[in-house]
């Protein structure tokens, strides 16, 4: 199966279809008597000459998901986090904080406008899928892990003070995410503005 596959791409390649090319003008060599007594060896060489010549074979780019799909894996693996962080148990102020950075999380990959415009900026799906993957697991386990070892030695500071400086800051980049995703639909709809006055003679 493996050498017929082979096959079928040689015989689909560029090289194969060069090498063709240059035995039919062979054949038309031969057909003119140009080619005597010789035109089996005129035809072989002309072929193998165009397989020689022909460029080399282009290699398929790499397939990545497109960012709709990368959206939807985001928005699984957001889901599979409100799980986790339901059976943590955290203080209520650091509780809070979560809650409205994870709202503002699904808000920026709830299916519509915004989702769409997100999907065109890969350095905005980045940063989401490391606040999602990454930076709020972390600042939670630990956390958790911390406070077991604080309850040992009291007096030390205390670890929700850096959870909840951590998902300040956190919070303080899904906005800052949300401001330039504004920021950029609000600039599209002044070049349209700019367009439909400038090709109707308008001017504001």
């Amino acid at each position: 199966m493996a050498t017929s596959r082979k096959a079928l791409g040689y015989l689909e390649s560029r090289k194969n279809l060069t090498g063709c090319a240059f035995g039919i003008a062979g054949l038309a060599l031969t057909f003119t008597g140009l080619a005597g007594t010789y035109w089996p060896f005129v035809i072989a060489g002309l072929y193998g000459a165009g397989a020689l010549v022909a460029p080399p074979e282009r290699p398929p780019a790499p397939d990545f998901p497109d960012p709709a799909e990368q959206l939807d894996a985001l928005r699984t693996d957001l889901a599979r986090l409100r799980v986790y962080l339901a059976s943590v148990e955290l203080p209520p102020a650091a509780a809070g904080r979560l809650t409205e950075l994870t709202d503002l999380l699904t808000a920026l990959l709830d299916p519509g406008w915004v989702a769409h415009v997100l999907a065109q900026d890969p350095e905005g799906v980045h940063a989401l899928a490391r606040t999602i993957r990454q930076d709020i697991p972390e600042s939670v386990d630990t956390f958790v892990r911390t406070r077991w070892w604080t309850r040992l030695t009291p007096g030390t500071e205390p670890p929700e003070r850096h959870l909840q400086r951590q998902l300040g800051v956190l919070h303080a980049e899904a906005e800052a995410l949300a401001a330039a995703l504004s920021e950029t639909e609000s600039r599209r709809q002044q070049t349209h503005t700019r367009y439909l006055e400038e090709r109707g003679g308008f001017t504001s």
